[in-house]
């Protein structure tokens, strides 16, 4: 059975719709997902620059021998052949030599610096996605979804987020609701009163929408049995709801290949490919109203090391997914891989700061042009991504 507007009423108690359940209702509600991919993919044999002299020099032993040619430069990665067809609709979009201007190759600093969006500062509290969340009272409850046990760096902040390891897994008993309710209540603490209250409103919500059965649209692929795929699965059934989901987050640990790479990395594209296929399919015409980009804190030396693997290295790929999106493309300007060109010399120089293609989504697709308060200190360079 379908989310309907008297299910939603009955789970608030309310005789009114709010103002974010009237908006949902009317249709076409923006969604933005991001997929972090913890560990720093190794983007060069991701989208394999093939047309590039340097390349197989640089991977004797672990190039991608036989990309899918996307445009006689650029080919994918065969692990990834279920992409082929969204890139032959146009529904799927690279960006090569992007990445974090910040010098770092550690994965805790990079991974906070591109979470903050403030690459280099340390001292920033808040995370760029929960400041893409316009301040407005009229939002739903869900209106910011982390797929996992915590809150991710990303989307902490003053704008209402919460964490879902899985939708049946959230609630609070209820023998001990209603005692964490009147406690939070009458607490005169105002931050936590109104962080409580936002808390439950969600945990209800998300109690509601699990009542309702759920299944994957009619002759869609299957969502994998991994995190991932279950996490994509459970973003597709919060968006199906309507109760004014505006931001995801998940991600897919591991990519930090320093040896025996190919195996680690077919695996991993094959759960990410099959995770974000089936997410596709599933949304259907939905996904003219959503974006999925891809984004990992840096990316890998342009030389395998003695392991048949590769080492911490700059700039990276991002993937954009989206009905929305103008794909069929390799956007960004090719730095090169002869030695002269390498950062460093040894990885892919950046040519396209990931803030550029964040900014551009966040301004074209959810409509939020406040870019100086989301990436402050910086100025985004649209792309046409979209």
């Amino acid at each position: 059975m379908q989310m309907t507007r008297r299910n939603i009423l009955t789970c608030f108690g309310l005789g009114m719709a709010p103002g974010w359940l009237a908006r949902a209702a009317t249709g076409g509600k923006k969604t933005m997902v991001v997929v972090f991919l913890r560990g720093a993919m190794d983007g060069l044999n991701v989208v394999a620059p093939f047309g590039d002299k340097a390349y197989a020099g640089h991977r004797p032993n672990i190039r991608v021998p036989a990309p899918l040619d996307l445009d006689g430069f650029f080919g994918l990665n065969p692990a990834l052949s279920i992409f082929k067809p969204l890139w032959d609709i146009k529904n799927f979009a690279i960006i090569h030599a992007t990445g974090s201007p910040d010098i770092t190759r550690s994965h805790f600093d990079a991974q906070d610096y591109m979470e903050s969006g403030t690459p280099g500062r340390k001292g920033t509290r808040d995370g760029w996605l929960n400041r893409v969340l316009t301040v407005d009272k009229a939002t739903s409850p869900i209106r910011a979804v982390a797929l996992g046990a915590n809150l991710p760096r990303a989307l902490r902040g003053p704008q209402a987020a919460v964490a879902v390891n899985s939708i049946s897994s959230f609630k609070v008993r209820d023998d001990a609701q209603g005692d964490f309710m009147s406690m939070y209540a009458n607490s005169k603490d105002s931050v936590l009163k109104s962080t409580s209250q936002e808390t439950f409103e969600a945990v209800k919500l998300i109690e509601s929408i699990n009542k309702q059965s759920y299944s994957p649209a009619a002759g869609s692929l299957s969502y994998p049995g991994s995190k991932f795929g279950q996490s994509m699965q459970q973003i597709a059934r919060l968006i199906k709801a309507g109760a004014g989901m505006e931001v995801a987050f998940t991600d897919i640990t591991g990519w930090d290949t320093h040896i025996n790479q190919t195996p680690q990395l077919n695996n991993l594209l094959g759960d990410l490919g099959v995770g974000l296929a089936a997410f596709h399919e599933d949304m259907g015409s939905r996904m003219q109203d959503i974006v999925v980009v891809t984004m990992s804190e840096f990316g890998r030396t342009a030389r395998e090391n003695g392991n048949r693997g590769t080492d911490h290295g700059h700039a990276n790929c991002m993937f954009v997914l989206g009905g929305g999106v103008k794909g069929g493309q390799v956007h960004g300007q090719w730095p090169g891989l002869a030695p002269e060109q390498l950062y460093e010399n040894r990885d892919l120089a950046i040519t396209t700061d990931f803030r550029d293609v964040l900014g551009e989504l966040t301004a074209k697709h959810l409509g939020n042009k406040d870019l100086a308060t989301v990436f402050p200190g910086y100025t985004p360079k649209f792309r046409g991504i979209l």
